[in-house]
Order: structure tokens, then C-alpha cells, then sequence
């Protein structure tokens, strides 16, 4: 028996993205339906065959509604994956999964978000806080930028990372946004004096540690890599994927694991690479969730690029620009391209591998995707055909 089914069984041939904005008009419905007709037109794959929707449990519009709209077929898979950016690469999964087993031909992932015009979900003082949030809120813990800098705080005691270790992460995102026509920093640079200048947010979080709120939407399509021989966008295999919630795990803080800054990238990696033909070091690009600067650091060791305490230093010297030990977020990603919960770095993941993007790393031929660190989490390797 294939002891790895999933491996290469599925790709992506088809990508579409509306643009990115603080406000956005449309609804979010409206601006999913959009995405998803690009998705197909890349790929040239008519509407009615698609089969198979994936999306997040905190996706405001539905795959009953979206199904309609688009014009989809009969349905037989959809899923939903939980804890927000946690969830973006598993609705990959998911569909390839569908795709190798035969529940599906034709998927549909997608993301409409329009957090940068609507409401922050923790301003809600009206709903009695879920059982975790009893744990953090009544201590001050009031957002996620809060919970993270707990992480970080702790990082710089047990390891000394440093302030300018986590701008060299903002600044190689920013530098990234830069060459991106679609990134809402596009053509606005970020020195390393601006940062360390910036106001803080939650001590030693300052603002550029912080990801953009943003409005717009995403979408991928997938087929079986039999079929994706013959589609019109260029394909990108799913070659392995991996999900990771790890024991006694407490959402953003970690609270009751023995090592709080072991996180779930790194029961997801064990996963992953233990279905996976390469490892860390055959990576040529990687998409790593950026929602906050730590969570950059944490992921390098989690998914195996540097030791234990290691992450913040990788950043040194230039290691996560285009021409270092491992470029990152090459259109922007959540800090300075979209926050989308982290959609966005799929699709980048995509044009790596199709050489299309705007800051196309030479050769890339290996992209790992990831989705957020600190919440249960997932993770993708693409390979390029």
C-alpha cells in the first residue's frame, strides 16, 4: 500500500484575488464570488464542474450561497477548518485530500474577508467569553497582539532576541510589498529607524509588528493532477500537508505546555515532513504566517529551518531577503501585502512556483506554505511540475 496517497496526487491550477484596500464596497459575498470566478478562469474550468468547496469556520459567507452564486454543480465534499489563520493551508489539504481519494474533481478554496472596514471580534463585550478567553482576557490579555507578546516577551528572556531582530522581519516584508503592485504598502518603504520610532502596541510589540486590517478576497482551484495536465493556469502539486494541534495546547499563549515558544508549527511539521521527498533545506521559498513579527521566528524553528532559539537570529545579516538563507513572504504577506488570514500566501506560493511573482526568487521549484503559528495550525509543501 502507498504508504504517502496524497503526495503530488492534486494541484492548483487555478488562482484569482481582488484587490486589497482598507474598504472595500462590495460584500463579502460579492467579493468571494469575484476571486473564485478569476480561480476558473485561470484555470480554465467552467463553473458547473465544480464539486467541492473548503473554507474557514470563520468564513461569513457559506458554500450553500457561494455555490449558487458561482454556478457550481452537484457538491459532494465541503469542510469547514477552525481557529482562523490556523485553517488557511488545511482548506488546501482538505480539497487534496478529497481530489486523491476520489469525493471530489474539481475544488474550490476561498477567503472573503472585510476585517479592514468591519468590526475587530474582541470589541464584542456583550457575549459571555468562551472558556479559553476566561484565561487571558480578565488579565489584560484583551487581543491577539496582547497574547503574542507575552510569547515574545518570553522569547527575548529565554533566548535574547532583540527588537531589531523582529524589524528585520518587518523590513524584509516590507521590502517585499515594495515590488508588489497589488500590496497595500506598495512603494512604501520601512527603514529600520522607522520601526524601532514606531508607538508600541503591546510592549515590545510596536505598530510595524502588527499585520494590516484589510478588506478582499481569495480563492484557489484544484484538480487531480491527471486533469491538471491540461489546464489552462500552470500547475502547482500539493506534495504534502500536515495539520498540528499539540497536547494540553491553549490558544495564542501556550499556557500548559512544558515550553510555551514549542508551538503547533511543530507538531505540524512532524507531520509533514514525514510524508514529504525533501526537507527544510531543499525549501527555495517559503510563506511563512505573519499576522505578528514573532510568529516568524517561532515557525523557522517550529518547521525545522534553524534549532531551538535560533529563529530570531536567522533574520540577521539579511537571512530572510530575496537573496538570503531563505527568502519569506515574497509578496508582503500579512504585514505589508494583505491580512486575509493568510490566504494570500498560498496564492504567492503559486506564482513562486509558476515564476510570476514580483519578487521571483530564481529557479523556485520548493515553496512552503504555512498558516498561523500560537492556534492550531496547518502547513503545505507545493512542488512545481
Amino acid at each position: 500500500m502507498n504508504p504517502t496517497p496524497l503526495k503530488d496526487r492534486a494541484a492548483i491550477v487555478g488562482i484569482g484575488q481582488t484587490e486589497f484596500a482598507k474598504h472595500l464596497e462590495p460584500s463579502e459575498k460579492a467579493l468571494a464570488c469575484r476571486a473564485i470566478a478569476m480561480a476558473l478562469d485561470d484555470a480554465g474550468i467552467a463553473a458547473h464542474e465544480v464539486d467541492a468547496f473548503a473554507a474557514y469556520t470563520m468564513e461569513a459567507t457559506d458554500e450553500v450561497e457561494i455555490a449558487k452564486a458561482v454556478g457550481a454543480g452537484d457538491v459532494t465534499f465541503f469542510s469547514r477548518v477552525g481557529f482562523g489563520g490556523g485553517g488557511s493551508c488545511a482548506t488546501v489539504g482538505h480539497l487534496a485530500m478529497a481530489i486523491a481519494t476520489g469525493q471530489a474533481s474539481v475544488g474550490v478554496a476561498w477567503r472573503s474577508r472585510k476585517r479592514g472596514s468591519g468590526p475587530r471580534p474582541w470589541t464584542d463585550t456583550v457575549n459571555q467569553l468562551a472558556t479559553p478567553a476566561q484565561w487571558t482576557r480578565p488579565f489584560g490579555l484583551l487581543r491577539p497582539v496582547d497574547e503574542i507578546a507575552v510569547l515574545a516577551r518570553r522569547y527575548m528572556h529565554e533566548y535574547g532576541m532583540t527588537r531589531e531582530q523582529l524589524g528585520a522581519v518587518a523590513v524584509a516584508c516590507r521590502n517585499r510589498a515594495n515590488a508588489n503592485p497589488a500590496a497595500i504598502m506598495y512603494e512604501r518603504p520601512l527603514t529600520m529607524d522607522d520601526y524601532l520610532s514606531a508607538r508600541m502596541i503591546s510592549d515590545p510589540l510596536c505598530l510595524f509588528d502588527n499585520c494590516l486590517e484589510t478588506d478582499g478576497a481569495l480563492a484557489v482551484v484544484m484538480v487531480s493532477a491527471e486533469r491538471a495536465r491540461d489546464c489552462r493556469g500552470e500547475p502547482v502539486y500539493v506534495h504534502a500537508f500536515g495539520q498540528g494541534l499539540p497536547a494540553q495546547h491553549h490558544g495564542m499563549v501556550n499556557y500548559w505546555n512544558d515550553d510555551p515558544l514549542a508551538g503547533p508549527s511543530w507538531t505540524a511539521a512532524r507531520q509533514l515532513w514525514k510524508h514529504a521527498d525533501f526537507g527544510p533545506a531543499d525549501v527555495d521559498v517559503a510563506q511563512i504566517y505573519d499576522a505578528f513579527t514573532p510568529l516568524i521566528p517561532l515557525s523557522l524553528e517550529g518547521y525545522g529551518f534553524c534549532g531551538k532559539g535560533e529563529g530570531a537570529a536567522f533574520a540577521d545579516d539579511g537571512g530572510l531577503e530575496l537573496s538570503g538563507r531563505l527568502p519569506i513572504n515574497t509578496s508582503g504577506g500579512g504585514l505589508s501585502e494583505a491580512y486575509v488570514h493568510g490566504f494570500n500566501l498560498i496564492n504567492e506560493g503559486v506564482r513562486q512556483l509558476r515564476g510570476t511573482s514580483t519578487n521571483q526568487v530564481a529557479g523556485a521549484s520548493t515553496c512552503l506554505v504555512t498558516a498561523g503559528e500560537a492556534v492550531p495550525t496547518s502547513a503545505v509543501l507545493l512542488r512545481r511540475g
